[in-house]
């Protein structure tokens, strides 16, 4: 597909083998399209299996996708675009529901702010909803490991989209062995030297909730979806996971719904580190996910809203 300014979206697009009309299932993410996320939820082909079109898409600079990658910075109207197009598939119902984890689950935020009317539900996964106090940083707090880390990472995946393999192995190697060892540990010289655009340089220079965060931060003043909050006890975005779901309850007149896990930010299984929780914090999200899409895409009564909002 291509957006409103000509920037080619690429897609991989999961159909059902039985003929018919389905809803879309959209997830947008910066990590390969091929990917999909299944390090925590089931491969597209088993949600397709489902009875849905599945579509996992390249955000803009990623992957095959065309254009700059710049932090969150094009997900509103790309979104908007991708919704738009995907309800407009070939065997699309018109209906899109959104799903993902971390980046894939502000994606899914920034896309609901532009209220546009194809997208019927989200689920978003492990977010940090207010960039500042539930990402970036902790009670004021820079959060050095989680951010130098990820920054790092997607350092490493611009070198190497853009063929620079000297950067792209120096990234690389630095995100085997984060640099703490620098003079400041908090301004790598890595960083500076390979990555002077990143994300992270603004990040670390705004250390107080200022007008870049809010300019940042999705506003959802005028949202109003049916949504399945996921976390967990272990995930560093935690409480962004809580504070969004508060927001919506208190904002909201459609459902809301929480379930947290004793699972890290990834994977979610029965075990974290060495201790294994037992065949209950088994992940159950992609079946649970299923009952809320077809409840809000298909219009199926499974059961699911006489259920208990939260579920820990």
């Amino acid at each position: 597909m291509f957006t409103r300014d000509k920037v080619r979206l690429d897609a991989d697009i999961y159909r059902p083998e039985q003929p018919g009309e389905f809803p879309v299932l959209l997830m947008r993410q910066p990590y390969g399209k091929t990917i999909a996320s299944t390090v925590v939820y089931a491969h597209p082909t088993w949600y397709a299996q489902q009875g849905y079109i599945v579509v996992i898409q390249d955000v803009r600079g990623r992957g095959s996708s065309q254009g700059e990658f710049n932090l969150f910075s094009a997900e509103i109207a790309d979104g908007e675009d991708s919704i738009n197009w995907a309800a407009n598939l070939q065997g699309s119902s018109g209906n899109v529901g959104m799903y993902g984890f971390s980046y894939q689950g502000m994606t899914q935020i920034y896309a609901a702010s532009t209220r546009p009317t194809a997208l019927k539900t989200i689920c978003p996964a492990m977010i940090g909803f207010d960039l500042y106090a539930d990402w970036a940083y902790e009670g004021g707090a820079f959060c050095l490991q989680a951010n130098l880390g990820w920054a790092i990472q997607l350092a490493a995946e611009t070198a190497r989209i853009k063929g620079d393999k000297t950067v792209y192995q120096a990234l690389y190697k630095a995100s085997r062995n984060l640099p703490f060892i620098d003079q400041i540990p908090a301004y790598p010289e890595i960083l500076n030297q390979f990555a002077p655009d990143s994300f992270y340089h603004d990040w670390i220079e705004h250390n107080q909730a200022d007008s870049y965060w809010k300019n940042q931060s999705p506003n959802l003043d005028n949202v109003d979806l049916p949504m399945l909050h996921i976390g967990g006890w272990f995930d560093t975005y935690l409480r962004g996971t809580l504070n969004f779901y508060q927001e919506r309850v208190n904002q909201s007149q459609h459902p809301q719904h929480l379930i947290i896990g004793p699972w890290a930010h990834l994977p979610w299984g029965r075990k974290v580190g060495v201790i294994d929780y037992g065949i209950e914090a088994n992940n159950p999200i992609d079946e649970l996910q299923i009952r809320w899409f077809d409840y809000f895409l298909k219009g199926i009564d499974t059961g699911i809203l006489e259920e208990s909002p939260i579920a820990l």
